[in-house]
């Protein structure tokens, strides 16, 4: 089983903060299984572009996502658009990357079926 496979299959732990986040060496460990997607804002952040033929594809993946975060309640900022969305995850509590993170990119990733 690949570390990409134990990361879509986990759940998050609530992050009730006062925890570091994940340093960019750790970070840059994580996103080794998430494949396409990339640290952003500093290492505080990852974010991911899915493209889509049309918007009413892109906003079915959009809707999948929020009925997958809120039953993880890890939720990402999302920029929709005409054949595209941009997901951004990072823990606010504690203003900064956690696993939980790189769980949602995994779990995130699953859904795409171009």
């Amino acid at each position: 089983m690949s570390a990409k496979t134990i990361l879509d299959q986990q759940s998050c732990i609530p992050c009730r903060g006062g925890i570091p986040p994940l340093d960019k060496t750790a970070a840059e460990t994580l996103l080794t299984n998430v494949p396409d997607w990339k640290l952003v804002e500093n290492n505080l952040k990852i974010q991911r572009n899915y493209a889509f033929d049309n918007f009413v594809d892109a906003l079915a993946f959009t809707n999948k996502l929020g009925e997958i975060s809120e039953a993880e309640n890890h939720h990402p900022d999302i920029t929709l658009g005409w054949g595209y969305c941009t997901v951004t995850f990072y823990s606010h509590k504690i203003n900064g990357l956690h696993e939980n993170d790189f769980v949602m990119a995994a779990k995130t990733s699953k859904l795409y079926n171009p």
